[in-house]
C-alpha cells in the first residue's frame, strides 16, 4: 500500500479491488470478456466514521463487498473503489 493524499469523509472507505481470477478451479483459462467484476479488495484508507458510529474496518483489512458497490475512481493510474462502510459484507 502506498501513501495516498486522499482521506475519505464520514463513513466512506477507499478500497483497492483484487484482480479477477485468471483460471477456474478446473484450470480453464477465463478470457477478459468473460471475467466477473471482483468482489474482494484491500482497504487503503478509512474515513473517521459518523458521530456515535466508529468505523469497524481499518487500512489493510481484506474485505468482501457487493458486486455493484461503490464508485470507481482512478488515482495515479491505479483503480480504486470508494464506498460506504455499510456496502462491506465481511472482513476476511
Amino acid at each position: 500500500m502506498s501513501k495516498l493524499k486522499i482521506k475519505p469523509l464520514a463513513d466512506r472507505v477507499l478500497v483497492e479491488p483484487m484482480e479477477a481470477e485468471q483460471k477456474t478451479a478446473a484450470g480453464i483459462i477465463i478470457p477478459d470478456t468473460a471475467k466477473e467484476k471482483p468482489q474482494q479488495g484491500v482497504v487503503v484508507a478509512v474515513g473517521p466514521g459518523k458521530k456515535d458510529e466508529p468505523m469497524s474496518v481499518k487500512a489493510g483489512d481484506k474485505i468482501l463487498y457487493g458486486k455493484y458497490s461503490g464508485s470507481e475512481i482512478n488515482i495515479d493510474g491505479t483503480n480504486y473503489l470508494i464506498m460506504r462502510e455499510s456496502d462491506i459484507f465481511a472482513i476476511l
